[in-house]
């Protein structure tokens, strides 16, 4: 993606079944679980770069002695620091005390991770603050093992100024900073509520009861059932109670990805497939998906079940999962990601006018590269087909010479070369804006005397969000090689519209289809469309959630996709370096994206069709901060209406 948006989170949670003797005795180390873990968040490190965190919880711990541990960290990249630091400090105890600082009885005694339950969390912050208090898990810690909790997630909830409000209702005092506080809350809430009848009637029955009992007689799915009926959003959310007792659970709808993995040795969960497969050498029928309202459970015996919270409402995965951010080594999303490359073919040949022989293929590092694969495999079949024709019509008539096949065959084939590399990683340690976007420019560089004048270049993107980096870069770049016409085509459709369930993409105005769309809006039906859409909004946002409609869609009444990419293309033109060729911008159509990806895929931040009643709010909300001139995200809660309904 050429421009760099703030996305998702990932988890890790690692479940030892085994005591730490067993791992010990197997493996030469009982700190086992907490080197898988390490790699699972390692192998997910393209989901957060803004903070981490790890968490764990001893189980068999005797009264008087910690079972539930934390640490975060918002500092730059530091998931290897944090892990080495552990260890170091564990090996420096254990040469005072001259101890093994990999036996079980002193990760038992002298480490906070040496426990059973395991969990790890990357952050990309798409609300609230950035500090490390932001950063997943969250504890909710009580005397009490069976109401103490950790919770960390991959979400966002479009409601969370009315779960906050809830609180407040209830007479709690909860901190507005992020969301991830109300969901700990929320939980924590129906489980002090359970807690509390079955310790009344344990009490009433039998004079007493300990946490063991009142573990083994909790429903935490009834718990989460209670807890989700609220929520909004979309999310893959992980928990641990003091008790022993994990689970992880996705959204009905399953907006959020997650997967998860059983043997007799250990349960993992994570955000992707891959980093299963990978850090514990699976095949892949052995990583299980985690179905949309589904809840996975293992309790203090290390035994799992599943079971439904909440009833499957439209399968609408997250398409930019699959476009963008997932891991693309997942077989089935690295043949999705060639599919979108290919289906945009026929939109290619339209506009170089069929001419390959003088059309050069690329794509914009690194992440576009499957797609160009796909596109390339896509366009060489479509040209082994035109020969094979040739062929056969030709010898019908006598056949070919050897000059006339060499011809044939070497004449308008499909060529692809790397123009475009990523340089360098920039650093944002100059303040001057100016001096900030000459250092941008720089961030690609090309290769040199492979473009002619008299040739089209076709560039391949994942997709285009701002327009900001092809306009002050790649494009800039991309010009000095002087092509007849430049061409950058994006795998995914135009974002008009924006995401609210875990996408730092709550701004409408910086989307440059939006941009490009209301610029055509204005001229087809007036400057006037502004403020009708803005009065609209107003309207929609009168009512509850539930009952409210996109009034943005009324932009595009009536707008073409095309004519929005003609106005994209003068808008992200560079006035410098002088060039005088042709360029042109090509987007994923919804019906391509949806054969190459499901039909089911969530599309909302392209149609403005979103799967739950808050985003429509959103949408709406985030069109009248535009009009105002308001750059605060849409989806922060105090800016959200105040209907509780």
């Amino acid at each position: 993606m050429s421009d760099l948006i703030r996305h998702e989170c990932g988890i890790a949670v690692v479940r030892l079944k085994k005591p730490l003797e067993y791992y010990h005795d197997k493996y030469g180390t009982a700190l086992y679980g907490f080197n898988k873990l390490f790699l699972l968040m390692e192998k997910q490190h393209n989901r957060g770069h803004d903070g981490m965190g790890i968490g764990g919880v001893k189980l068999g711990m005797s009264p008087g002695q910690p079972y539930m541990f934390r640490f975060r960290s918002a500092e730059r990249d530091s998931l290897t620091t944090v892990f080495n630091k552990q260890v170091k400090t564990l090996s420096k105890l254990a040469r005072q005390l001259e101890i093994d600082p990999e036996a079980p009885s002193t990760l038992r005694d002298h480490f906070e991770f040496g426990g059973q339950v395991l969990m790890g969390h990357l952050r990309y912050g798409t609300s609230g603050r950035f500090g490390e208090g932001s950063c997943h898990p969250y504890v909710r810690r009580s005397s009490w093992e069976t109401r103490s909790l950790m919770v960390m997630g991959n979400f966002n909830m479009a409601n969370s100024h009315e779960l906050n409000q809830k609180l407040i209702k209830r007479g709690q005092h909860p901190v507005f900073g992020t969301d991830t506080q109300t969901v700990l809350e929320e939980i924590g809430y129906h489980i002090d509520e359970a807690h509390g009848e079955i310790l009344r009637a344990k009490r009433g029955r039998e004079g007493s009861a300990d946490d063991a009992e009142i573990a083994a007689d909790l429903d935490i799915v009834e718990v989460l059932r209670k807890a989700a009926s609220i929520w909004d959003g979309g999310y893959t959310i992980a928990g641990a109670m003091g008790s022993g007792d994990v689970f992880a659970m996705r959204d009905a709808r399953g907006i959020r990805p997650g997967y998860y993995f059983e043997n007799e040795e250990i349960v993992g969960f994570a955000s992707e497939r891959v980093p299963l497969l990978t850090v514990f050498d699976l095949e892949i029928d052995e990583v299980k998906e985690i179905q949309p309202g589904e809840v996975v459970i293992v309790n203090a015996k290390g035994e799992l079940r599943r079971d439904q919270f909440a009833k499957k409402e439209k399968f609408s995965p997250c398409s930019f999962e699959r476009i963008y951010f997932s891991r693309g080594n997942d077989p089935a999303i690295y043949e999705e990601r060639k599919r979108l490359g290919a289906l945009l073919v026929p939109r290619i040949m339209e506009m170089i006018e069929g001419d390959l022989d003088n059309t050069i293929f690329s794509f914009i590092p690194n992440t576009a590269e499957i797609a160009y694969h796909g596109m390339m495999e896509e366009l060489r079949k479509r040209r082994r087909d035109e020969v094979k024709k040739e062929i056969v019509k030709a010898m019908a008539n006598g056949g070919l010479s050897g000059e006339q096949i060499d011809d044939l065959i070497l004449k308008n084939w499909p060529r692809g070369e790397k123009i475009a590399h990523k340089d360098i990683k920039m650093r944002t340690f100059i303040s001057q804006e100016k001096s900030r976007k000459q250092m941008v420019s720089h961030v690609y560089d090309i290769t040199y005397d492979v473009v002619d004048s008299k040739d089209n270049l076709v560039v391949i993107d994942d997709s285009i969000v701002r327009g900001t980096t092809l306009k002050e870069s790649i494009i800039k770049i991309l010009a000095k090689t002087n092509p007849k016409r430049i061409i950058i085509v994006s795998t995914a459709p135009q974002i008009r519209f924006p995401d609210c369930y875990g996408i730092d993409m709550a701004s409408i105005g910086k989307f440059i289809a939006f941009q490009a769309g209301l610029s055509v809006a204005r001229k087809v039906k007036g400057s006037k469309i502004d403020e009708e859409i803005y009065e609209a909004c107003l309207e929609e946002l009168e009512k509850p959630p539930a009952e409210q409609e996109n009034a943005v869609k009324r932009i595009f009444e009536g707008v073409s996709v095309r004519e929005i990419e003609r106005k994209i293309a003068e808008m992200v033109r560079p006035t410098e370096p002088a060039w005088n060729g042709e360029l042109h911008v090509i987007f994923q159509s919804i019906e391509g994206l949806q054969e190459a990806i499901s039909p089911n895929c969530g599309d909302w931040y392209f149609t403005g069709d979103y799967p739950t009643p808050w985003g429509y709010s959103i949408v709406n909300r985030s069109y009248v901060n535009f009009f105002r001139g308001d750059a605060r995200r849409a989806t922060e809660p105090e800016l959200l209406p105040s209907v509780t309904q």
